[in-house]
């Protein structure tokens, strides 16, 4: 059965750069490879297919004879010993770029130099007050984390003694299995990618170099947080490992619930309530606002759901140059518990204004009105 043509497999002009067959392969080395598609065969065919192309591709000289004379050039470097095992064939290559897709972390006598990695990042969920939030504060809190071991400062073998170079793989934390031309690296079995051998661990940490302990830090909250803001501690999360940096801290804002006041962005709204009296003779009431009292005007004849605005009253954001507003809306309250007498008083109120209800009650006048117009047509 005859061969594809290299460069078709690859899906790059004749003209292609290095470059561009280098990317083309790894996309096709991605999606083929076996270990990513063990149940198709016909994606391990494929991935042969595609690196015997770049093996030759790959080479200027392999390129050059495959370009002059096609497969049969190529079949003749082979017979002359010039194929797959000799020269910068395929293994050098195929390790290369591999090391790239896969994360491979190979390289003899590295010592585990490359198995070096970062902390992981570590989240604190810390609740605080609206007028915290609004002023800003300073807290302390407590938390979980890994520290390296102090009698073994985090190698994880036994004081006094010291953890091996692994004679497996050498160091390098990965193992290269060869099956004739094709080549694929592995995670160490012994040292499972640390590169290192411990004989005797620590008791302490049994090895692991990193022990679970606590630690009190101090977490300066600013003015005008709100609901889901993070605030990073640069460091303050998990050691690395194999002396890798720290991961970070992230403090999640959560606002406990107000008893006078919601928040809505930097405005604050709340609910005040009314006298009847009030709403229908107006007068002056007095409110609470994060910094204090505040005296608000209510005109005469004032219904139940106006919104009287206090500018300035509000939060200044983190990333405001300016307060918002604070919100009053009015409630109206209706009496309860009325006397004898206040009852007669009210009955009163109402004989005396059922003759010019479209005065003394425009909107039940007007609603009404409606009603009778829907029912009449």
């Amino acid at each position: 059965m005859s061969k594809r043509d290299f460069y078709e497999i690859l899906g790059v002009n004749r003209d292609a750069s290095d470059e561009e067959i280098k990317k083309a392969y790894r996309k096709l080395a991605m999606k083929h490879h076996p270990d990513r598609n063990p149940d198709n065969p016909a994606a391990e065919e494929k991935f042969k297919e595609a690196k015997e192309a770049y093996e030759i591709l790959s080479d200027s000289q392999k390129r050059s004879a495959y370009d002059q004379f096609g497969h049969a050039g190529i079949d003749q470097q082979a017979g002359m010993g010039g194929g797959f095992g000799g020269g910068t064939g395929f293994s050098d290559a195929f390790g290369g770029i591999f090391d790239e897709i896969f994360g491979g972390r190979g390289g003899g006598g590295g010592g585990g130099r490359s198995n070096i990695y970062r902390g992981a990042d570590l989240r604190y969920n810390l609740e605080i007050t609206l007028e915290q939030a609004a002023h800003g504060t300073e807290t302390k809190i407590r938390i979980p984390t890994m520290e390296v071991c102090d009698p073994c400062n985090g190698s994880g073998a036994k004081p006094g003694t010291q953890p091996k170079t692994c004679p497996t793989c050498g160091g390098s934390g990965q193992v290269r299995l060869q099956q004739g031309f094709f080549s694929i690296q592995q995670t160490c079995h012994k040292c499972h990618g640390t590169g290192r051998f411990i004989a005797e661990p620590c008791k302490h940490c049994d090895g692991a170099g990193r022990v679970k302990q606590h630690k009190t830090l101090a977490v300066k909250i600013p003015a005008g947080v709100d609901e889901g803001d993070r605030i990073r501690l640069s460091g303050e999360g998990e050691h690395g490992v194999n002396g890798g940096p720290p991961g970070d801290l992230y403090v999640q804002i959560h606002l406990k619930q107000h008893a006078v006041f919601t928040r809505d962005h930097n405005d604050l709204h709340c609910e005040m309530p009314i006298s009847f009296t009030a709403a229908a003779l107006g007068g002056e009431i007095e409110i609470p606002t994060l910094d204090g009292a505040a005296a608000i005007k209510i005109p005469a004849e004032t219904q139940s759901g106006r919104v009287f605005r206090l500018r300035g009253k509000g939060i200044k954001g983190v990333r405001s140059h300016t307060h918002g507003d604070l919100m009053c809306h009015v409630v109206v309250e209706t009496p309860v518990n009325l006397t004898d007498r206040q009852k007669e008083l009210l009955r009163e109120l109402e004989e005396s204004s059922r003759d010019n209800s479209g005065t003394h009650n425009p909107r039940s006048k007007s609603w009404m009105d409606k009603v009778k117009d829907f029912f009449a047509e």
